[in-house]
């Protein structure tokens, strides 16, 4: 076996690779042997076929795998020789003209790259700083309590907020269009079901009250037909109600799942939860602004074959949340294009994190995933039932591993750059959840 090795670029790599045909031959008549003692053909006792009958049914099968194992052999000692790490699968070419009682082949492959993480002294990290305290259990009550809005009946003109039920009439050049009649309508009145111009004129209508009025139409508008168009309706207000919001009292905490309706028990839980919330926010902001600063200092290129196979797994990610949705894929193609960019960065930061992590010795230790863990079940009913369902696979306390140590490479690199405590607004860190 003879093999050479050529740099076709920053990653790719090309080995020539040589095979003597004699040595093939020895593999195939081995394997022939070995086939031989448990064939079974009609006419001969298992075990008793003829080598030359065994070659004529089974010669080509034996000789694919003997050049195989051979060219799998030699490619793996060339690679071991030169300690090249082999990203993805070679890509092996066979050459039409050679040496005599050799078989030529080319591997083409993609190696790992050499990651040497840069300086983060210069890379700004900004931690949000935010305590939770009455003002903000207090205003997550009231996301609550809007949750489990109910109406009554208002006998006054219609207001933000307010549940209307109309019947209306669109008509486009004179003519009803199609989904431009209806009866009994109801809807909320700035919940953002209807579009903003009609809302507009339902707001001040008492019930029994109507309304002449044009409207036109957005012209990104998902019915095409009427995108950018001009139509008339015609509503009629027929109940105004008013939203009624429960009171913060023993039913509305039994509701909320405190048995013995203790209001304090329920604040004491809302704030549980939310320092939780608030922490995973932080905690995602300063993760985001940590994996920036590494792809910021350290620019790599990676493998193709990795990226490809990153994007593979993402498309399937996202076949199985749209079957989850209850639709179905088979008619929604998801091409793995869609997400290389996405896949590119993935490869990249796992990359330069695996190097940090054995670089600075960033592992997960035992008590630091039983913690997380800990943390993660406090928000079940049953915390102990969640810890050990982790702990019951492998596989399950793996995943918590994971999230160890990309926390771990966080605290490392928040403590090598510039890293500042910045307060941050409630409503801000919380977004639509506050």
């Amino acid at each position: 076996m003879q093999t050479n090795q050529e740099a076709k670029s920053a990653l790719e790599r090309r080995i020539d690779i040589a095979v003597s045909l004699a040595d093939i031959e020895k593999e195939v008549d081995a394997r022939l042997k070995r086939m031989a003692r448990t064939v079974k053909m009609p006419g001969f006792r298992p075990g008793k076929v003829p080598l030359k009958i065994v070659a004529q049914s089974h010669g080509g099968q034996a000789r694919g795998e003997a050049v195989g194992a051979a060219v799998e052999k030699a490619f793996g000692e060339k690679v071991r020789e030169a300690n090249l790490r082999v990203a993805g699968y070679p890509q092996i070419e066979p050459k039409e003209a050679g040496t005599d009682g050799v078989l030529e082949f080319s591997a083409v492959f993609e190696v790992y790259p050499e990651i040497v993480p840069g300086d983060l002294s210069g890379q700004k990290v900004e931690r949000p700083m935010l305590t939770v305290g009455e003002a903000e259990v207090d205003k997550t009550i009231d996301v609550l309590r809007k949750q489990r809005t109910t109406f009554a009946a208002a006998d006054r003109a219609a207001a933000e907020g307010d549940r209307v039920v109309i019947d209306f009439t669109g008509r486009k050049d004179g003519e009803v269009f199609d989904g431009g009649q209806a009866q009994d309508f109801p809807f909320v009145i700035g919940a953002g079901s209807m579009l903003k111009d009609f809302e507009t004129a339902v707001t001040g209508l008492k019930a029994g009250e109507g309304k002449t009025f044009d409207m036109t139409f957005p012209e990104d508008y998902h019915a095409p037909h009427l995108a950018g168009q001009t139509v008339q309706f015609e509503i009629a207000v027929k109940v105004v109600e008013a939203p009624v919001l429960p009171e913060v009292d023993a039913d509305f905490a039994r509701a909320l799942g405190v048995a013995d309706g203790d209001v304090s028990k329920l604040r004491a839980e809302v704030k549980a939860n939310l320092e939780r919330e608030v922490k995973r926010r932080i905690q995602a902001k300063v993760k985001e602004q940590v994996m920036d600063a590494l792809l910021a200092v350290t620019p790599i290129e990676v493998p193709k074959a990795l990226v490809q196979a990153e994007a593979g797994q993402l498309a399937e990610n996202a076949r199985r949340d749209l079957e989850m949705r209850g639709l179905k894929t088979k008619d929604i193609p998801v091409d793995p294009s869609w997400f290389t960019e996405q896949a590119e960065r993935r490869v990249k930061l796992g990359l330069i994190m695996a190097e940090l992590v054995k670089a600075n010795e960033l592992h997960a230790k035992p008590e630091q995933v039983r913690a997380l863990v800990e943390e993660m079940a406090q928000s079940y009913e049953d915390p102990s039932e969640l810890v050990r369902w982790y702990y019951a696979q492998p596989e399950r306390l793996a995943q918590a591993e994971a999230v160890v140590i990309e926390d771990n490479v966080v605290a490392w690199v928040s403590s090598k750059a510039d890293a500042v405590d910045t307060p941050v607004a409630f409503d801000e860190l919380m977004g639509n959840a506050a």
